[in-house]
């Protein structure tokens, strides 16, 4: 996700005003996914901030002596308690990153989060929600701006990947209920992993070759919002409208 975000994000980050801030809500019992967010954005970016936001106090305490110049933690949730942010402020937000936030969440109080964390944006910020495993092989996350939802894309370790749909598991909460038939998501994974069988020769060459293969036959029926660059590193990106709920409280697409 970080390593997309750096690519897809970064003209934002380097046009934006001095020291933009990213957050990263809901980090964990852990500081580590702020503290790689910090030094992949620091590539694109040198003077970007990081600020870890958690609920839990606790957390909030143990992940004090791993602040440094830019990176910092503070309790709050989705209010995302960054001066100047709430409420869409003067600057507002250039990135909000929350990955396994929302999957404990009922699905009807998605939509009423991303609004909230969108008004946090500034005009060409950014949120990034969506869901991993434990050690991130698999992910999938919905890209939001401040006028909604943009895409969805799909990212695996290749080498641990069987078929596409082992994806459907870490679908975020906006679309893990709608896996069902008659809806686009459903119909999306079904058809990928018949992209996936027809090009099983060249898993010969490598799982890389194989999904690039296979992404390419997907593009025939399905718009991509990405190509070969991303396709390399196990990512496909596809607009949101393409996948958005037919039905369900999460349902803001056609």
């Amino acid at each position: 996700m970080d390593r997309w975000i750096a690519a897809a994000h970064g003209p934002a980050l380097r046009r934006a005003l001095p020291r933009p801030v990213a957050v990263d809500l809901g980090y964990g019992a852990a500081p580590w996914t702020a503290v790689e967010l910090l030094q992949r954005l620091r590539k694109v970016r040198g003077d970007v901030r990081v600020l870890g936001v958690e609920i839990d106090p606790e957390r909030v305490a143990a992940a004090q002596p791993y602040a440094r110049e830019g990176l910092s933690f503070v309790r709050g949730g989705f209010e995302v308690p960054v001066p100047g942010a709430s409420g869409g402020g003067p600057r507002g937000l250039l990135l909000i990153r929350a990955a396994n936030v929302l999957r404990q969440y009922p699905e009807a109080e998605v939509l009423p989060v991303w609004e909230r964390l969108r008004s946090a944006l500034a005009p060409d910020g950014l949120l990034v929600e969506g869901t991993c495993d434990e050690i991130g092989r698999r992910h999938v996350w919905v890209a939001l701006g401040p006028e909604g939802p943009r895409t969805v894309t799909f990212a695996a370790r290749l080498s641990a990947l069987a078929t596409p749909s082992d994806l459907a598991e870490r679908l975020p909460k906006a679309l893990i209920h709608r896996n069902v038939p008659g809806e686009p998501v459903h119909a999306f994974l079904r058809d990928f992993d018949r992209a996936w069988a027809t090009a099983a020769p060249y898993g010969a060459l490598s799982a890389r070759q194989r999904w690039i293969r296979a992404v390419r036959s997907l593009a025939a029926d399905w718009p991509l919002a990405d190509g070969p660059r991303r396709w390399r590193q196990g990512e496909v990106t596809v607009p949101w409208p393409t996948l958005a709920p037919r039905t369900g409280p999460t349902a803001t697409g056609p």
